[in-house]
């Protein structure tokens, strides 16, 4: 699994890497601040999730690479929107200085803004995909980042910040925050198979459940993980006052339930008859891994 995952990592590093090289009317200032929040060695899970569904389906990983390149950018942009000191006001960020931090905070929202766009064009210049499916893939990308998806999660945790809420609303809130661009990374993989429409509705209910094991685990991190491994500071959530599910059910408890989710997506995968060993070790990795 790691062998493929790492495949994976080099080749959207490196499509993200040419993609980036930009024309000369980019400001070089600007241009430098996308890389560095781009390009800087992240896990890279959502385009894995997009590569191995597309591949598992038959699709050639040269019609993948576009949507993988937007689906981690909007990734990337929500992260350095996420960093700044109106929302979590995060220092580090992937072992690094957040980028308000290594730049200045209007570049940051001008770099977040950029990476959204330029995510957007990476989809519609791309040459690989059929028209049909470049147009179902730039409208789950832009539902996954929206009011309804990301943005709307993203609310949804600052209006709860310091105030205790129900479990039903804070997995509402990631399912939304975090759910929905690991769903996204699912159904955008398959868009250009022939199956597409009759996997969709198993594929958004195995990223629902693939995305809340994430967040679930997430939250156990920031609690038994160092700084170090997280590349970020360790108990920000505690620090922060952020409703988490540890926090709401008990470390214990938030454990079984990650465990549950896995066992329930793992079961969908088989039902799904997506055959991908790699897809099936990444869901267990998912639970397992340390940062």
């Amino acid at each position: 699994m790691k062998t493929t995952l790492f495949a994976y990592q080099e080749r959207i590093h490196q499509k993200l890497s040419v993609f980036l090289e930009r024309p000369r009317q980019t400001p070089p200032r600007l241009l430098e601040a996308i890389q560095y929040a781009t390009l800087n060695q992240g896990k890279r899970i959502r385009p894995a999730l997009l590569y191995a569904v597309g591949e598992s389906l038959d699709t050639p990983i040269e019609r993948l690479d576009a949507c993988a390149c937007a689906l981690e950018l909007i990734h990337c942009y929500s992260l350095v929107h996420d960093d700044l000191p109106a929302m979590d006001d995060d220092d580090l960020r992937r072992g690094k200085p957040t980028c308000h931090i290594q730049y200045d905070e209007a570049t940051a929202i001008l770099v977040g803004d950029a990476q959204q766009s330029l995510a957007y064009e990476a989809i519609l210049t791309d040459n690989h995909l059929p028209a049909t499916a470049q147009v179902e893939a730039l409208r789950l990308l832009a539902h996954a980042a929206g009011p309804e998806g990301m943005i709307g999660g993203q609310v949804l945790d600052i209006e709860s910040t310091g105030h205790a809420i129900p479990l039903e609303t804070l997995q509402r809130l990631h399912e939304m925050k975090t759910g929905a661009l690991i769903q996204a990374a699912l159904l955008m993989g398959a868009v250009a198979s022939p199956r597409y429409k009759a996997i969709r509705p198993g594929l958004a209910d195995l990223g629902q459940k693939i995305g809340l094991a994430f967040q679930v685990q997430d939250d156990i991190l920031d609690i038994e993980s160092t700084t170090e491994q997280l590349g970020k500071p360790q108990g920000s959530d505690e620090a922060q006052a952020k409703s988490t599910y540890p926090k709401l059910m008990g470390l214990n408890e938030a454990k079984a339930f990650r465990d549950s989710l896995i066992q329930e997506a793992q079961n969908r995968l088989v039902q799904l008859q997506i055959d991908s060993p790699f897809l099936e070790n990444l869901i267990r990795y998912i639970a397992d891994r340390d940062h």
